[in-house]
């Protein structure tokens, strides 16, 4: 089928085509939010069948001590940014101690429990119910937009997880009943990291190596006095290496990633486009040996791939007004939001407290730093 007979495929083409490039425009913005979203959703997902296999033998909280460890430590060889972005203050640090014990400790340690009585397709599967989370608690939260198609992507998504859950698949050890609280503790941690996903917003304006680099120590420090009260084995050391391995990637970079993207399109569309995370997970394990997917996994399979592709689909434009706002985040003076002046010009980014005045104006945007406006859902 051509281009000319699939307008909308064509759109999505050079929707994703335009984030190679650095023109500054607010739909380049989305664009490059989008890609950076995707890439933060492979490295997640590439990690779970990993965890599961490397994982089998960890109290759980000791597998999350190692992941958001990894975390932390890939930030070591990265300098601040600088200038170019904001920096953590004192002022941030209850959200991110926050941040750090739901996401950083309670997630992870559910999802590793989770991961011991599940198979590694069937938990990446259910991961698709952090887009849903997400997407429902940033209009609750923050009043960002949800579509027509966003709303149908949650249903859809919702009935591919009562799928895997009423069907049992994805059963490990423990069986069909075993494999029904693996999910429900699987899809805890959805939740919690959907709540983490919404508390880190506000932080995504900042320098994205010390976000990481704070979440992630923090996050370790809880989960090793939660496995000192509490836990009974820890891995062999070459599991815990692979551990801290897929901390630093899965959890690390892609949450630097997740941030930057944060920034640029919001909580609600980030978490959609993380949706790939599971399918990559769920294409890891077959490949590396898990028994091939039954229909019901299909069948849910399917239902989640269309609810990304809704996802992926939705455009997201109108005329709106921004209140006079001062803030201080990275930024360019080319686009489109960042007119100011200086004594001396300043080319590329940087960052510095800047006060922006009221404007009204038509175009295509994600729920950044200047479109907080809200919606009714719909």
């Amino acid at each position: 089928m051509g281009f000319a007979r699939c307008p909308l495929l064509a759109r999505r083409v050079r929707f994703l085509a335009v984030a190679l490039q650095h023109r500054g425009t607010a739909e380049d913005s989305i664009a490059r939010g989008v890609v950076l979203a995707l890439l933060a959703a492979v490295l997640f997902g590439v990690t779970t069948p990993i965890i599961r296999r490397v994982g089998g033998d960890a109290d759980p909280f000791s597998t999350a001590m190692l992941l958001y460890a990894g975390a932390a430590l890939a930030t070591l060889p990265l300098p601040r940014s600088g200038s170019r972005e904001a920096s953590v203050g004192r002022g941030h640090l209850p959200r991110l101690v926050l941040v750090a014990l739901v996401g950083g400790a309670l997630a992870p340690a559910l999802f590793a429990w989770g991961l011991q009585r599940t198979t590694g397709m069937g938990a990446s599967l259910l991961l698709n119910f952090e887009a849903i989370f997400t997407a429902l608690l940033a209009w609750r939260l923050y009043g960002e937009g949800l579509g027509h198609r966003v709303m149908a992507a949650v249903a859809l998504m919702t009935a591919g997880g009562v799928v895997l859950g009423l069907t049992g698949r994805g059963a490990s050890a423990g069986g069909a009943e075993g494999a029904a609280w693996g999910a429900v503790a699987v899809i805890a941690a959805t939740l919690a990291w959907a709540l983490d996903n919404v508390l880190t917003r506000p932080l995504a304006d900042l320098d994205p190596v010390q976000v990481v680099r704070f979440k992630g120590g923090l996050g370790a420090l809880a989960s090793l006095a939660a496995f000192g009260a509490f836990g009974r084995a820890f891995p062999r050391w070459e599991h815990a290496a692979a551990l801290l391995a897929c901390g630093g990637a899965g959890y690390g970079v892609s949450l630097r990633l997740y941030l930057l993207a944060q920034r640029r399109i919001g909580a609600a569309r980030t978490g959609s486009m993380f949706a790939l995370a599971p399918f990559v997970g769920a294409a890891v394990a077959w490949g590396s040996g898990e028994r091939g997917p039954e229909l019901p996994t299909l069948a849910a399979g399917a239902l989640f791939g269309l609810a990304v592709y809704l996802h992926l689909t939705e455009h997201h434009e109108h005329r709106h007004t921004h209140a006079p706002l001062s803030h201080e985040h990275g930024h360019r003076h080319d686009d489109g939001h960042h007119g100011h002046r200086h004594d001396v010009e300043t080319v590329g980014a940087h960052s510095h407290v800047h006060t922006h005045d009221e404007e009204t104006h038509e175009h295509a945007h994600g729920p950044d730093a200047h479109h907080g406006h809200t919606h009714r859902a719909g």
